[in-house]
């Protein structure tokens, strides 16, 4: 039998060889050929799409960190946040105790309608049970949202009531917002904090800073820390807010498209003078775009820490069972001619991932002198000539490091095994009616409510229970940020996402040094001007 088969084999080979080598085929052709042989001849049944994407990713892998390619799935979870709506039911929630519950219905969203309530418990979807069933946070996702104009009937468990509640909720469109948070911070300084660059961003900064005006805004700090960016245009037409008509925003350059130039075509947003744009390891792309128009045209200060370091567009490029590639066609440059993005080996997705491990390590996070720039990379501002530095994230005007004086184990424990969201939740389930009514607005609660000591006790306890041992030292380092962050969570809960920020903002380095600076015209003004130098 082997004496027949090894001929037969020998002959197979020398064909396919000699084949491939006589058509020398081109690489597309031979990703084709090497599919359609695995197709035909593999021992078993292969999924030939399956192959297909893992042979694109693999291909992407080879290029840089930024191209990629995303299933169907991945493409709608990718591009729903930057769309700036989806269509559901309208709550958001979160997940505790393996139950599901309401923070708070979108307003005249399809669950306000029906008349679901902050503090309900959604026990099932379509007599399919997504509380208690330890179901991945996607899979409920999947079950809430649906086509505009689906119904969905949902059981409801609510507080006070003996039996669950029954609703039928017609989806519909439901606008997600980018920006999260906007307040005075002081009698002349807006605060606005952008969470992404989708396609509302733009109307959503305009509508916040109109609003802010009306309070009477002279003044604005700008808070993009840990915005891992989004769209170009979004980006390009923020800057445009804050820089003259027709001064440079980003140009990018690429080998295959032609270099091109954004420019502000539009007139500035009117009334804002001192503009501080704050920025951390994790702001990056979109949120490099903004920061380094801001710095290189020396329209506003950057405070904070060295941004991530991503200079390179992807375009999409759709295909049409909803997957998408998203390829590096251009690298963008900053007004003085700075490349952002920071080094990296092509194929190496690992190192390029643990780049911030690498500089925390390096002590980076704690010093801005262990910072070090080439200075072949060294440019200068536009107006003033401050020095500026590319190869690498946009290096602040003002460095403000880490604040790790409230750490502690045990509050990294407290936190990581929920136990905080945990109590507040209760705390709010028990105690909604009385707050609502001493505290009916959030400027009273901002300045009234207060952390009880039997408050802190009750979470003391409770972490108690759930395996955390209380430790007096480590408690002591760690009460004063607690209770900010229950004070925050709470307000957060009874009013909206902007009163988490508006108190916890308090516990933020960079937001502190950012309201300081903003609200000291001198040092403001020698940072920025050429006797700053």
């Amino acid at each position: 039998m082997i004496k027949k088969i090894l001929p037969a084999l020998i002959l197979l080979t020398s064909f396919t060889g000699a084949f491939a080598q006589k058509m020398d085929l081109p690489p597309a052709r031979k990703l084709a050929f090497v599919q359609q042989i695995i197709e035909q001849y593999y021992v078993d049944t292969v999924n030939g799409g399956k192959i297909a994407d893992e042979a694109i990713v693999a291909m992407l892998k080879t290029l840089d960190p930024h191209s990629t390619y995303s299933d169907p799935e991945a493409t709608r979870a990718l591009t729903e946040p930057l769309q700036g709506n989806f269509s559901g039911i309208g709550i958001q929630f979160n997940m505790l105790d393996d139950t599901i519950r309401v923070i708070q219905t979108v307003t005249g969203g399809p669950s306000e309608k029906v008349g679901i309530l902050a503090g309900d418990r959604i026990l099932s979807a379509n007599d399919t049970l997504i509380s208690g069933v330890k179901m991945p946070q996607a899979d409920v996702m999947k079950r809430l949202r649906g086509p505009k104009g689906s119904k969905v009937a949902i059981k409801v468990a609510r507080k006070g009531v003996s039996e669950p509640i029954d609703f039928l909720i017609t989806r519909d469109d439901i606008p997600t917002y980018s920006v999260s948070a906007t307040y005075m911070a002081s009698d002349s300084v807006g605060y606005i904090k952008v969470t992404l660059f989708g396609e509302t961003t733009p109307a959503e900064v305009s509508s916040a800073i109109a609003k802010l005006k009306k309070q009477g805004m002279k003044h604005l700090i700008l808070d993009l820390e840990d915005n891992g960016g989004g769209y170009l245009q979004a980006a390009t037409e923020i800057a445009g807010m804050f820089l003259e008509p027709d001064e440079l925003i980003v140009y990018t350059e690429g080998t295959h498209i032609p270099s091109t130039r954004y420019t502000n075509s539009t007139s500035p947003q009117k009334g804002i003078g001192r503009l501080v744009i704050t920025v951390n390891q994790y702001s990056a792309s979109a949120s490099e775009i903004v920061s380094g128009a801001m710095q290189d045209q020396d329209r506003g200060l950057v405070v904070g820490r060295r941004t991530f370091g991503k200079g390179l567009v992807q375009r999409p490029f759709p295909f049409p069972d909803g997957s998408l590639i998203r390829l590096t066609t251009a690298r963008y440059f900053t007004p003085a001619g700075r490349c952002i993005q920071k080094p990296y080996t092509a194929g190496d997705e690992d190192d390029y991932n643990a780049e911030i491990l690498h500089r925390y390590l390096a002590g980076e996070f704690m010093s801005a002198d262990s910072i070090h720039f080439d200075e072949s990379l060294l440019r200068h501002t536009l107006k003033h000539k401050r020095p500026v530095y590319g190869g690498g994230g946009i290096m602040p005007d003002l460095f403000v490091p880490v604040d790790t004086s409230f750490y502690s184990t045990y509050y990294r424990d407290v936190l990581a095994k929920g136990i905080l969201h945990r109590f507040c939740n209760n705390y709010i389930d028990e105690n909604r009616k009385m707050l609502k009514k001493e505290y009916p607005t959030e400027k009273k609660f901002a300045e009234h409510f207060t952390v009880t000591e039997p408050m802190m006790q009750g979470l003391i306890d409770l972490a108690q229970k759930e395996g955390i041992a209380p430790d007096s030292a480590m408690i002591a380092t760690s009460e004063p940020a607690l209770r900010v962050y229950v004070k925050a969570l709470i307000g957060r809960d009874l009013f909206e996402q902007s009163t988490y920020y508006l108190i916890a903002n308090k516990l933020n380095p960079i937001y502190n040094e950012a309201l300081r600076l903003i609200s000291d015209p001198e040092e403001y003004r020698k940072r920025i001007s050429p006797d700053a130098r």
